[in-house]
């Protein structure tokens, strides 16, 4: 979901969102005649919006069977007090590959449109780089959503993008400037931004697929005759395609290959793909694959053998797509030996976008436990599902409760293959490598910070959390609300007590407050 729509220059293709991430072992597996220790093949699954709820073995009352996450959760580590750093896409995703909070950078701390530049620092040490200089081959497959370098057709001006036309003065006949091979991945094959997003378009390294463009209109009807709006009706324009809640996405320029329904799809394919190709060409190299898939965000488009198969309607009909993924991706680790020395890891960019009205409508809340919503400051926005398996490292299954960031990757993974990060280099991330390998005692961070779509920024600690403002300076209403005289100006909870922050304690507890209030002030 991205702010202010209309007033972005866009530069970007569209989004993804699911993760798993494989390793190979630093010290488990040897290189087939060599006797050589060979690091971990790598590979993050990152849904996109997907909540913690979502998991059935997560969720005693989930309305979702998840049987493939399940069985990572029975065989692997399950971190059950994990958080995105940012509660919306481009800033969460920018947080897990370079191990920095996004709003230290303008252009990443919010959401962004598929026709933005790129986010990234030019330079900036991300995942992909580390790993890259470690020896490893590296690839990007799915929604990408931290920008792109468009070219332009009279080669110019900046990209910009009409929403009332759907046009943009793109040149997608030209390869792009900046984009994922220059931070570090030498595969990329992307959708720019979210599938709701223009354009809509596959780039295989830097190039269109298919640069034959129409506009998504020319074969999706804006309307079905049976169209009633719901509560996501405001997040499109007269314009758009809107067919059914969940069913929608802006009008803009697609390829004329390209659909809608099957993107998520081939996503998947060309992730199995790599890895299937790493295999053969390359067996003694390890492999990064970042895979960040299109599902459950909007549009919710199941593949047609599991439409019905949820009781909770097209939303659980993805998210068992999303679960078949993770099976497939399983099935091919395992078919081609390589599954006990990858480590796997199956997490969400954020928390489900997914209000009071489908929670009281299906009985089913995707945030299981926790209040609030994707975008929100509350814990609903930014915890998120992350269960990681090392069959050659995680022997037996387990659970670990302290604080885990998404930001906590990048730490991890230089620990993992012994890589110095440089000066200014993934410097929010903090190391759990020593939680993989069996120390669930020593805690891998105290504090955190949190940011919501809005811009309403929250610090915790082991025991509490400090809100700047009233509110859920998200998608849950009232966004914010304007203090009342002598009441609280901000919240303040005792969050390992209260996970549902019911309980404002800024009045009871004021000093903390106003210490907490201090510290995010020096962070921010």
């Amino acid at each position: 979901m991205i702010r202010n729509f209309n007033k972005f220059k866009f530069s970007t293709p569209f989004s993804i969102a699911l993760i798993t991430i494989v390793f190979f072992g630093s010290c488990s597996s040897e290189r087939e005649g060599t006797g050589t220790p060979k690091n971990p093949n790598i590979i993050i699954i990152l849904a996109d919006d997907m909540g913690y709820g979502d998991v059935s073995a997560l969720n005693p009352d989930s309305k979702v069977s998840t049987p493939s996450i399940d069985k990572m959760v029975r065989e692997g580590i399950s971190f059950t007090n994990a958080h995105s750093s940012a509660s919306v896409c481009t800033p969460s995703r920018y947080g897990l590959l370079t191990g920095r909070y996004a709003f230290k950078s303008e252009e990443a701390a919010f959401g962004i449109g598929g026709f933005a530049g790129p986010v990234i620092e030019s330079g900036r040490e991300t995942l992909a780089s580390l790993l890259k200089t470690s020896g490893y081959v590296t690839g990007v497959v799915g929604k990408w959503h931290l920008g792109l370098e468009w070219k332009t057709e009279d080669g110019e001006s900046t990209p910009v993008f009409n929403a009332e036309t759907g046009y943009s003065n793109v040149d997608f006949g030209q390869e792009i400037g900046t984009g994922p091979n220059d931070f570090g991945f030498d595969y990329s094959f992307i959708h720019p931004a979210s599938l709701d997003i223009p354009p809509y378009v596959f780039l295989r390294n830097h190039r269109a697929i298919d640069s034959d463009m129409i506009l998504t209109t020319e074969v999706y009807p804006r309307r079905k005759d049976h169209t009633t709006f719901s509560w996501d009706k405001k997040h499109s324009n007269e314009q758009a395609v809107y067919w059914e809640k969940g069913v929608w996405w802006r009008q803009g320029e697609m390829s004329r290959s390209f659909r809608i329904e099957n993107c998520h799809k081939e996503i998947v394919k060309e992730g199995l793909n790599f890895i299937e190709t790493q295999v053969k060409n390359e067996p003694d190299k390890p492999f990064f694959l970042y895979l960040p898939l299109t599902g459950p965000h909007t549009p919710w488009v199941p593949t047609e053998d599991l439409k019905g198969k949820s009781p909770i309607g097209l939303y659980g009909d993805f998210v068992m797509t999303i679960d078949h993924a993770v099976a497939e991706i399983q099935e091919t680790l395992i078919k081609n030996g390589i599954d006990k020395e990858t480590l796997l890891v199956f997490t969400s960019d954020n928390g489900a976008y997914w209000p009071e009205e489908e929670i009281r409508l299906h009985s089913h809340d995707s945030n299981w436990g926790r209040r609030g919503q994707k975008g929100d400051v509350w814990e609903g926005g930014h915890r998120v599902p992350l269960i990681i398996t090392w069959p050659d490292k995680i022997k037996n299954p387990s659970v670990f409760k302290p604080l885990v960031s998404l930001l906590d990757f990048f730490a991890t993974f230089s620990e993992l293959v012994g890589h110095e990060k440089n000066a200014g280099s993934g410097e929010d991330s903090f190391s759990f490598l020593h939680v993989l390998e069996g120390n669930h005692d020593k805690p891998v961070r105290s504090s955190m910070v949190h940011h919501s779509s809005g811009g309403m920024y929250s610090l915790r600690d082991e025991k509490y959390k400090y809100i700047d403002g009233l509110g859920s300076g998200g998608f849950t209403a009232p966004q914010f609300e304007k203090p009342q005289q002598d009441g609280p100006m901000g919240q303040l909870y005792r969050i390992d007590l209260d996970s549902t922050e019911s309980q404002n304690l800024i009045l009871e507890e004021p000093d903390l407050a106003i210490k907490m209030s201090q510290s995010l002030t020096s962070f921010q």
